[in-house]
């Protein structure tokens, strides 16, 4: 099997990287291998980066998936919804270097993570879902709802808008946004004062802020995937 993630163990934070060549298309593969690396991360008990390969994060959900319907489609989304828990639920702090488009679930995995560095430039970011004749999952518009700016929600998921590096962190895809070059130093900093935190309290206080949102995506669940699913 090709990597297309790859981890590395820095002194202060642990580096995963997404690089499948193309979009960095959300597959089976690349779940799979990104919750292994994740598995590497929490043990070495650091904040986490995680980045994409240049001019592209994440694409979202592998299409030729997406196009089968029924039992892999669903498949997909739930291993999507699983990862997005993960993020939001991880016991160290999670930092994106955001270093290309982020669309669909892309753009979910933005809403997840605990600071989001953005490239500035012509890449677009956002949920694109119903602008490609998919309804948004409920677990995306549950993400949304809790971390989009209010004013950006409806027509971020509603009628798929998507911004570029500083409309994204008007809206709350991104903290902030700078030149490509400047990403993953910026990262790569972040990663390294938030490595100072004491990431006992630091998970114990993330579960409490999120709960609602926890308690939202249990709901979500089942509306996703209960009795053959809502997706």
């Amino acid at each position: 099997m090709t990597d297309v993630v790859t981890f590395a163990a820095e002194d202060k934070y642990s580096l995963v990287t997404l690089d499948d060549g193309k979009a960095n298309a959300v597959s089976f593969t690349l779940l799979e291998q990104l919750n292994a690396a994740l598995d590497k991360a929490e043990a070495a008990g650091k904040p986490v980066i995680i980045a994409g390969r240049p001019g592209k994060f994440s694409a979202g959900f592998d299409l030729k998936v997406m196009g089968e319907g029924g039992e892999p489609m669903l498949k997909l989304v739930a291993g999507g919804a699983e990862l997005a828990r993960r993020l939001l639920q991880f016991p160290t702090p999670v930092v994106l270097a955001v270093t290309g488009h982020a669309l669909a679930m892309g753009g979910i995995m933005l809403m997840c993570a605990d600071y989001r560095i953005g490239t500035a430039g012509e890449f677009k970011l956002g949920l694109n879902e119903v602008a490609i004749g998919m309804a948004l999952p409920h677990f995306g518009v549950e993400i949304a709802r809790a971390r989009l700016d209010p004013a950006h929600f409806e027509l971020s998921v509603n009628c798929a808008y998507l911004y570029d590096a500083d409309g994204a962190v008007e809206a709350g895809y991104l903290d902030e946004a700078m030149d490509s070059g400047q990403v993953m130093a910026r990262a790569r900093a972040v990663a390294s004062q938030l490595a100072g935190l004491d990431m006992k309290a630091h998970k114990v206080t993330k579960s409490r802020v999120r709960a609602p949102l926890m308690a939202a995506l249990d709901e979500a669940r089942e509306k996703d995937f209960a009795a053959g699913g809502g997706v």
